[in-house]
C-alpha cells in the first residue's frame, strides 16, 4: 500500500510541475522533440515545367491551383556543364548529387565517376526510400537517384542497379527492361529474391512487411489525353501509406513526366492536362505535409520544354477573345529558362531566392541536418 501511495504522490508532483510550465516552455519542449525526429523529404519534379506551364494551371483549371498554397518560392538555373540547355539526366543528377554534370549523365560526374545520391545517403541513415514516375522507372529522372551510368539510354544496366539499390517503394513503367532483356536475365526473379512484392498489373495495396515494386507498363504509362486516370496521385498516397505503416522517415521523389512530352509534341492539350494532374497530386502531398509537420515538400522542374508562352486567343476571323488565352510554343525542344522552386514545410525558407539547380541538393541536406 505504501508503494502505491508513493506512486500517486510522484504522479501528482509530476502533473503539478507540468501544469506549472509556461506556454512558452511547453512550446519549446514540443519543438525539441520535433527537432530530434528525422525530417522526411518529398521531392516533386514536373519534367519540362517552367513558369508558363505553372501559369497554365491558373488559366485552364476549374479550381484554384494548389501552386497557390506555397509562400516560399525561388528560381533555379538549369544549365549542365556541357550545355547551356540541359536534359533531364544532367538536371536530375544535379538534384540528386549536388554536382552539375554533362548532358545525358546519370549519377556520375563530368569525368564519369559515380557520385553518391541523396537517396543512397539517406538510406544509409535508416530512411525509407521511394520513387514514382509516369515513364519507365529507368528513365532519366528516377534513374539519377539510384544509378550511375555514363549515358541515360543504358536502360538494362540502370534496371539492374535499381534491383541492387533496394529502393523500398517504386512505381512506374519499364517492364521490358526487367524481363525479356537482351542479356537474358530475369530481373523479376531478382526483385522477388530481394523480398519485393512485385505487381505488374495494378497499383495494389502495398505489403508493409516487404519492399514494393510496381511495374505497370512495358515502357511509359499512358498520358492524360490517352486516359491515364489518377495514377500519380494514387501512387503518392500508396507510398505514404506504406511509409507511415513502417514508422520511419522517408525520402520520396515523384515525377510528373509528361509535361515535358507535351512540350516536345507542341501539344497544348496534353501539356495543360499534365500540369493540372501534377497540380492535383501536389494537393494530395500538401495534405500529407499539413498532417505531418516534420516533412519538407519541394516542387521544381529539371528544365522548361517548348519555350512556352501564354498569350492572346483569337477567333476564326482574327478577332481577340478578351476572356480567353492560348498556349504558344517557341520550339519543340528544351529551353534555358529559369524554372520555379516551391517549398512547404520545415526548412521551406531555404528555397527562396535564385540559385543553381545543384544547390537544391545542398538545401535539402541543410534542412535535414539542422537541429
Amino acid at each position: 500500500m505504501r508503494n502505491f501511495k508513493n506512486i500517486i504522490a510522484f504522479s501528482a508532483i509530476s502533473i503539478a510541475i507540468s501544469c506549472g510550465k509556461t506556454s512558452e516552455e511547453k512550446k519549446n519542449t514540443i519543438t525539441e522533440v520535433t527537432k530530434k525526429e528525422p525530417l522526411s523529404i518529398i521531392f516533386m519534379v514536373g519534367d519540362g515545367m517552367g513558369i508558363p506551364q505553372v501559369s497554365s494551371a491558373f488559366y485552364f483549371g476549374e479550381d484554384t491551383p494548389n501552386f497557390k498554397q506555397f509562400e516560399s518560392i525561388g528560381l533555379s538555373r538549369t544549365s549542365s556543364t556541357s550545355h547551356l540547355i540541359t536534359d533531364s539526366a544532367a538536371g536530375a543528377t544535379a538534384f540528386s548529387t549536388g554536382e552539375k554534370t554533362y548532358k545525358r549523365a546519370i549519377g556520375v560526374s563530368s569525368d564519369t565517376i559515380a557520385m553518391p545520391t541523396i537517396l543512397e545517403q539517406l538510406k544509409e541513415k535508416g530512411y525509407q526510400t521511394g520513387l514514382v514516375s509516369l515513364t519507365s522507372i529507368t528513365h532519366a529522372t528516377p534513374a539519377a537517384y539510384y544509378a550511375h551510368v555514363k549515358d541515360r539510354d543504358l536502360h538494362e544496366d540502370i534496371a539492374k542497379q535499381l534491383v541492387d539499390g533496394e529502393v523500398d517503394f517504386f512505381a512506374g513503367g519499364g517492364k521490358k527492361y526487367f524481363k525479356n532483356r537482351e542479356d537474358g536475365v530475369n530481373l523479376y526473379d531478382s526483385l522477388m529474391a530481394k523480398n519485393y512484392k512485385l505487381d505488374t498489373l495494378e497499383l495494389s495495396k502495398p505489403d508493409n512487411a516487404r519492399r514494393n515494386a510496381y511495374l505497370l507498363a512495358e515502357e511509359g504509362l499512358p498520358s492524360k489525353t490517352e486516359g491515364r486516370g489518377d495514377f500519380l496521385a494514387e501512387a503518392a498516397k500508396t507510398g505514404f501509406d506504406y511509409f507511415e505503416a513502417n514508422h520511419k522517415p522517408f525520402f520520396m521523389m515523384i515525377e510528373g513526366s509528361y509535361i515535358d512530352w507535351g512540350g516536345h509534341a507542341k501539344d497544348d492539350k496534353m501539356m495543360i492536362q499534365e500540369v493540372l494532374d501534377f497540380d492535383k497530386t501536389i494537393g494530395v502531398v500538401l495534405d500529407f505535409v499539413k498532417a505531418h509537420p516534420n516533412t519538407l515538400l519541394v516542387v521544381t522542374a529539371d528544365h522548361e520544354t517548348g519555350g512556352v508562352s501564354i498569350g492572346k486567343s483569337y477567333d476564326e476571323s482574327g478577332k481577340e477573345i478578351p476572356q480567353q488565352v492560348q498556349v504558344y510554343f517557341n520550339t519543340d525542344q528544351h529551353s534555358t529558362e529559369l524554372v520555379p522552386v516551391f517549398a512547404k514545410g520545415k526548412g521551406e525558407e531555404l528555397f527562396r531566392g535564385i540559385y543553381e539547380n545543384n544547390e537544391i541538393y545542398h538545401k535539402l541536406m541543410q534542412a535535414i541536418n539542422e537541429k
